[in-house]
């Protein structure tokens, strides 16, 4: 192999063995075990094992970035489009990547913190702030309230998405089935908001008792 088909090697191993087992179960013995060289290779190419694991993420990351900044910037289409486009998105991304979304969802390890699940969403959630306040404008919401609810729908897409790859073999369902169910719970959610929600009743405040003091 050449150098560069060597690397490449490296980090499609490495990144099968990182989604089956983690990164911190995963060896750099068995790293080079299974791709049928010496362990100076992968020290050569990566300096380690969190040097490789780095690349393996990164590279996961910035595919799943542009497929959902792709689909959040399609012009043209309404709010309820976009959160469709979203979704698929990102369960194309899990159909067509499972290892890599198996390895970003467990987050990244301390020296590759830019590489967590949850910086990921943040970013996913900061392009979709300014669709919705546009959307809660129109509706005389408060578009102060935009990044709250930004968050609610980035997690509510997330934890659908993790749940599929999961159960997807077990109760088998259909990207477009999962993304059909998922827009509906939040468009026909946000299309009956109320502007001022209240809870139906209060909770009732626990009491709280001083322990008898002893004699």
């Amino acid at each position: 192999m050449t150098r560069s088909e060597r690397r490449e090697q490296l980090i499609d191993v490495a990144r099968s063995l990182f989604a089956e087992r983690g990164v911190d179960a995963t060896s750099v013995e068995e790293i080079a075990a299974h791709a049928e060289v010496s362990k100076p290779v992968v020290y050569e190419h990566f300096g380690g094992k969190e040097g490789l694991y780095a690349v393996v993420v990164d590279r996961e990351v910035r595919n799943l970035q542009t497929a959902i900044r792709a689909a959040l910037t399609t012009p043209k289409v309404g709010a309820r489009r976009l959160i469709e486009l979203g979704t698929l998105a990102l369960l194309d991304y899990i159909d067509a990547c499972p290892d890599g979304f198996a390895i970003i969802s467990r987050g990244s390890s301390a020296t590759s913190p830019e590489g967590s699940f949850a910086t990921i969403l943040t970013d996913i959630a900061s392009r979709a702030e300014d669709l919705l306040a546009a959307e809660f404008a129109n509706r005389s919401f408060d578009p102060a309230l935009a990044p709250m609810y930004a968050q609610m729908l980035v997690g509510l897409v997330a934890l659908t998405g993790q749940w599929w790859l999961a159960n997807r073999d077990s109760e088998p369902l259909d990207k477009q089935v999962v993304a059909a169910h998922v827009v509906n719970l939040a468009w026909n959610g946000m299309r009956h908001l109320e502007v001022n929600p209240k809870l139906a009743r209060r909770r009732p405040v626990a009491l709280v008792t001083e322990p008898h003091a002893s004699a």
